[in-house]
């Protein structure tokens, strides 16, 4: 215990000692004299050491574990938690087996579902589609069920093409590569560029569908802080001096989970770095169409005169999921490395579905729909603002974003995010926790919340229910120390 000597708890003062703990480790830590996967003293001879309880040990633990500098181990111990490199090998499976709470969860008709991000089923626009559907049916006849180009149907290329103009996009169709879904079109790129061994940079946190696709192909991947207006700059620049990346992912737009949306400045930046530095960026545009304030964003590929940002938009998550239909703009460099990958996944999307969502688009559906569920979605993420605020402000922080389907929380409490989750969980609330969006344990004090497929009444009782379980745990902690 050479290290932890110099560590003096004043029972005298006003902070708890268990902080006071926390905050000493702290700062062996920030200052790298407690090395990465150092294991920290066993809780009862550090208590006896110090001369307090382990109870207070176990809390200062915790405290350090919810700001992600530590990590627990069953039966092992609590270690210093990793620097970014050193978990470049680490599998995102083996992240979630981690944690306590389960990846698999019943839904029932009385479940109060904040994880979901798919959209409610009765803002599914069935009429509309239909009239489309029939329409393409009653022109096409029997074409509209023939083998598509797998670069995807062509007319539907083209009215993409005026579509994206305004989001300040201009290509051609010959760009254009249509897909199923967004998830495919992050497979594909993954296929197409990636070879065992290879680098790519992702945000911190993230969408852990795109952490799978990468881990898939053998790559090794360094996660890139967030900043509140974007990636951070300076931290990506110190190992691109390093690395070279293969591609960088990105969300611009209210990020999946924390709902951060990029500047103009650091989207110029990126594509500087990117030219400088010589590396692609995959944007996905998982969310832009549902804006909640007058203007509407400008995706980081409008800025792109260099052909440095692979596009990939995806119809399904504002539309009807099920569907799976995107599309991506691609540089003319890796073009046909992505369309051979796209012959040898599914040959082509579902033609039938092409046509008619290419006549949907035409008649302008897509944006009377779009409008209609941003107003939607906008009630609902006000209302939930409006609840936490009145309801559980005193227990978490949060920057509200501007657009999107969600919420990204911290607790201020030093309650672990398991003991909550499975607490709530009990009570039929699901809530999304923050350790499934990282290869590393920094979130572990963070959750998502969606307002995707919930309603006003469900979001009320939601919140009334996480309150009366965070004053719960707060008024019982010996309910979360592990036995002694």
């Amino acid at each position: 215990m050479n290290y932890f000597v110099s560590i003096h708890m004043d029972k005298n003062s006003k902070k708890p000692m268990y902080k006071q703990l926390g905050d000493h480790l702290y700062e062996l830590i920030e200052k790298n004299i407690l090395k990465p996967n150092t294991q920290l003293p066993p809780i009862r001879s550090f208590a006896t050491h110090l001369k307090i309880n382990p109870s207070t040990v176990v809390r200062a633990y915790n405290y350090l574990e919810n700001r992600g500098v530590v990590y627990s181990q069953m039966g092992s111990g609590t270690y210093v938690a990793p620097l970014p490199l050193d978990i470049l090998q680490k599998p995102i499976v083996s992240k979630l087996k981690s944690t306590s709470f389960p990846t698999s969860i019943p839904i029932t008709d009385s479940t109060i579902n904040f994880a979901s991000m798919s959209p409610s089923t009765d803002l599914f626009p069935i009429d509309a589609f239909k009239k489309a559907l029939n329409e393409v049916l009653d022109r096409d006849k029997g074409n509209a069920f023939s083998y598509q180009d797998t670069q995807g149907y062509l007319p539907l290329r083209k009215t993409i093409c005026n579509f994206i103009q305004q989001s300040n996009i201009y290509t051609t169709p010959e760009k254009v590569q249509i897909i199923s879904g967004a998830q495919q079109g992050i497979d594909l790129i993954s296929k197409a560029l990636l070879h065992y061994g290879d680098l790519v940079f992702i945000e911190k946190p993230t969408y852990n569908g795109a952490v799978a696709a990468f881990q898939s192909r053998g790559a090794k991947m360094i996660e890139i802080p967030l900043e509140k207006d974007g990636i951070d700059h300076n931290t990506l620049e110190i190992y691109l001096k390093l690395y070279q990346p293969k591609f960088i992912y990105m969300m611009t737009y209210y990020q999946n989970p924390t709902g951060i949306s990029y500047s103009t400045e650091k989207k110029r930046i990126l594509l500087d770095l990117a030219e400088q530095y010589d590396f692609y960026i995959i944007e996905d545009d998982y969310l832009s169409d549902l804006y909640f304030s007058l203007e509407p964003p400008i995706p980081l590929k409008a800025f792109d005169h260099k052909n440095r940002v692979i596009y990939i938009k995806s119809f399904s998550k504002n539309f009807m999921p099920g569907l799976r239909l995107g599309f991506m703009i691609l540089p003319k460099a890796i073009f046909q490395h992505v369309l051979s990958a796209k012959q040898t996944t599914d040959i082509a999307t579902s033609g039938l579905l092409q046509r008619a969502f290419e006549r949907y688009l035409s008649l302008h559906l897509w944006e009377e729909h779009v409008k209609k569920i941003r107003a939607i979605y906008k009630i609902r993420y006000e209302y939930l603002i409006e609840q936490i605020e009145h309801n559980i402000k005193n227990w978490i922080d949060y920057i509200p974003p501007k657009g999107g389907l969600s919420l990204w929380l911290q607790l201020k409490s030093d309650i672990p995010m398991d003991t909550f989750c499975n607490t709530l969980l009990q009570r039929k609330v699901i809530i999304a926790p923050g350790s499934l969006f990282s290869l590393s344990p920094y979130y572990k004090s963070y959750f998502r919340l969606s307002f995707a497929n919930i309603t006003k009444e469900e979001i009320y009782d939601g919140i009334i229910i996480m309150k009366e379980t965070l004053q719960h745990l707060e008024n019982n902690p010996h309910q979360y120390l592990p036995f002694l």
